[in-house]
């Protein structure tokens, strides 16, 4: 059965180069007025203008979905969370907000998801981390990057993958991620990742659980060597190789993940010049979190500066309850813009086709492009810069992923009157 989704008042189509967009194509959504999608068997056949479309051949008879008034978009490519991380930190949260500055592995909150991960069964973590996959394809996302780190043990780094490999495509994409995450003190760093290095990499890459090797650079406990050591021993097992860099403080591994030719690096709201010329002159994706810095009240990334030096900009959400409790790319997008002072068309290409480069997903997914898979969403909305303006708000009417409706938008129920 073919589909064809015409009359969409905007149609953003992000077609375009089929390299990470960058500098002033980062503006360019390939946009077409009153414009119609061809799908077969979940691949897009055809992008074009509704009149053009409702007269072929292969339109006739086909599904069809009415999207008058709409914009039409490529679903949200959310290239960086932390799916599994078992119970939310609200004791962290109202401590934060009462004023307390002390180490937030002072509080509870951590003992308790470490605690939720090793005694769950994998059936009730993979029903959790389901539900926030549901609420994120309510708000429009079509893919997306899960990490691991919060298993504090073999067996619970392991539980994380499994469901995430469980998770992939039930029913988006969903591509994991091994994550040397540290939570302990500075001084056990090295052991931990000789730890790491020897026990669960080999076994997560024997198995085929993750495609990519992350490491969290941001509380200062590993030396610039051992990240280089954590790195190459990654990359020598098959992993594609990302970074999480720059989040609390300055720490140079912005220009490590450049140097080792990393998809990402991720967060970087501390970097400084020098790493933002690196990152403009590599193939590395800069992903932006400003999700992140909006929930801990501290100033977000250089977006302006990696623009204009060139470097290749996505979004993503970060979710994960310690800094950023948000599975909403919309809302992402319009902290990119009030926050990072992106434009909404640089935000929502960062949030579509460059999210899909972190991922290394571009050529399935970030773009309404003959070839591609059908995931895309259709906004209450008649322009695309609602979505950054009207902040907070889901203007998702119906989310779609390999031409397969997976969600639609429900009628508000009116009691009857008395």
């Amino acid at each position: 059965m073919n589909i064809l989704v015409r009359g969409a008042r905007q149609l953003l189509t992000l077609r375009g180069s089929s390299k990470p967009r960058r500098g002033a194509e980062l503006r360019e959504l390939g946009l077409i007025h009153d414009g119609a999608v061809l799908i077969q068997d979940g691949v897009i056949q055809e992008v074009g203008p509704s009149r053009r479309l409702e007269n072929l051949h292969a339109s006739r008879g086909a599904e069809e979905i009415n999207a008058t008034g709409r914009v039409v978009m490529p679903g949200f490519v959310d290239s960086h969370t932390h799916l599994v991380c078992g119970p939310s930190w609200v004791q962290e949260f109202e401590a934060r907000l009462a004023g307390q500055s002390g180490d937030f592995l002072d509080f509870s909150d951590l003992k308790a998801t470490y605690r939720s991960i090793q005694t769950s069964s994998a059936r009730k973590v993979e029903s959790e981390a389901f539900a926030t996959v549901s609420a994120m394809v309510r708000h429009g996302t079509t893919s997306l990057e899960a990490k691991s780190g919060f298993g504090a043990n073999a067996s619970s780094e392991i539980k994380i993958l499994r469901v995430l490999k469980n998770l992939d495509r039930r029913p988006v994409d969903v591509t994991a991620t091994c994550l040397a995450e540290h939570w302990g003190e500075p001084k056990d760093a090295q052991a931990y990742l000789d730890w790491f290095c020897t026990k669960i990499l080999p076994k997560v890459s024997h198995r085929k659980l993750a495609v990519f090797a992350d490491i969290d650079c941001d509380r200062r406990t590993f030396q610039i060597e051992e990240l280089r050591h954590y790195l190459r021993q990654a990359a020598r097992l098959g992993f594609m190789l990302k970074v999480h860099a720059g989040h609390a403080a300055e720490s140079g591994c912005a220009g490590l993940a450049a140097e080792f030719g990393a998809i990402s690096a991720d967060h970087l709201d501390s970097v400084g010049e020098a790493e933002v010329a690196m990152l403009g002159a590599s193939a590395t994706v800069a992903t932006l979190a400003p999700g992140s810095t909006f929930y801990l009240g501290v100033p977000g990334a250089p977006a302006r500066e990696l623009i204009s030096q060139g470097a290749a900009v996505a979004l993503a959400t970060d979710f994960n309850p310690h800094t950023s409790p948000t599975c909403n790319m919309q809302m992402v997008v319009s902290l990119a813009c009030s926050h990072l002072h992106m434009t909404p068309a640089e935000a929502i290409a960062a949030a579509t086709i460059n999210g899909a480069h972190a991922i290394g997903r571009a050529k399935s997914a970030g773009s309404i492009e003959p070839g591609k898979d059908a995931d895309l969403i259709i906004l209450n909305s008649t322009d695309y810069r609602d979505i950054p303006y009207h902040f907070g708000c889901n203007q998702v009417h119906l989310t779609m992923k390999r031409g397969v409706t997976i969600y639609r938008e429900g009628p508000v129920l009116r009691p009857p009157p008395n």
